[in-house]
């Protein structure tokens, strides 16, 4: 919510959705945000929220799941703690692989089955022009934190880089316990100052298990070709909603999980999800509008003077011209 220019009014939404939702606007696009209720993780919650989501705000062009996520570092990605990883089609997959979805066979190995879909191609055009401006002038990602803390100065102590946090990186723990003998970190060269975020693209992986193990982390990583982050919700909406995956890195899923950056992380996620919808081409799909419209139409019994549940539905039509209009900005 920080994240946003201007922050709107709460419309009506039907009884039977339970979500509460933020709104706004962000450049010219109007945002409606939805979080997973307090206390409750995971692809199957994840994909409720999003059903109902779609069901009071039927325009809904496109999404972003934006949290945080646990780093898997490796010689080809210096992940490290604040990062943001943002998922693009790599190794077969559309951007997000659900790793508990599958079948262990004889001597080690795995079958993957079912599949999950991309981001759409306008969110993969807008990345691909959002990356290459990023080579030319870096991202944004600091100067929206800056306008956010502007903005609202109580917000500074929470989501700010201290100096107090630390970004330690140990070897994976071995197989056998018998051969542990304690934690040995990664030696890692400093990063120069300009380079204190750095943007990955690739594979996120997804599922209903925590993951705390380097070891474990690695071997996931491996069976899919490599991935960049782990993380539990994506899974539930890549087949509901055109998405895409933006996680900041708040640990990095291995027995040192904690929870000290999980607010720095959140928030350059934000601040990058900000960048990446400041810069999506706007457009009007009076099509899509209009088969909303009509879908729900449709679903309003036919006028009756003496039914008694005439002005229910006229209420509820009225209701979803209110949230058709505000979507179709």
């Amino acid at each position: 919510m920080a994240m946003l220019d201007e922050t709107h009014e709460n419309l009506p939404q039907p009884k039977s959705d339970h979500n509460n939702y933020g709104l706004g606007s962000m450049g010219d696009f109007n945002i409606a945000i939805a979080s997973l209720p307090s206390g409750e993780i995971g692809s199957h919650p994840a994909s409720a929220v999003v059903t109902r989501m779609l069901a009071t705000f039927p325009n809904l062009r496109i999404g972003f799941m934006v949290g945080i996520g646990g780093g898997v570092p490796s010689k080809e990605h210096d992940i490290r703690l604040g990062d943001v990883v943002v998922s693009v089609p790599a190794n077969g997959f559309g951007g997000v692989v659900q790793h508990d979805m599958g079948k262990n066979t004889n001597y080690g190995g795995w079958v993957q089955t079912g599949s999950l879909n991309g981001p759409p191609s306008v969110l993969r055009t807008t990345i691909s022009k959002l990356m290459s401006l990023h080579q030319i002038r870096g991202h944004k990602i600091e100067s929206h934190l800056s306008k956010m803390i502007q903005r609202h100065p109580h917000l500074h102590p929470l989501f700010t880089r201290q100096d107090t946090l630390a970004d330690v990186l140990y070897e994976p723990e071995p197989e056998d316990p018998k051969a542990f003998q304690g934690w040995i970190q990664v030696e890692r060269p400093p990063r120069l100052p300009h380079e204190t975020i750095k943007i990955h693209y690739g594979l996120i992986a997804s599922g209903n298990q925590v993951i705390k193990s380097g070891r474990l982390r690695d071997q996931i990583s491996s069976r899919f070709g490599g991935v960049l982050c782990f993380e539990m919700e994506a899974a539930g909406l890549m087949n509901e909603l055109p998405c895409v995956v933006i996680r900041g890195i708040c640990d990095y899923a291995d027995a040192h999980k904690n929870k000290q950056w999980q607010e720095y992380a959140a928030a350059v996620a934000a601040a990058y999800a900000k960048e990446l919808i400041t810069t999506l081409p706007v457009a009007v799909p009076e099509r899509l509008a209009f088969r909303g419209i009509q879908a729900i139409v449709l679903d309003i019994p036919d006028p009756d003077p003496l039914a008694t549940g005439q002005n229910e539905a006229l209420a509820e039509f009225n209701l979803f011209q209110l949230r058709h209009q505000w979507t179709h900005r």
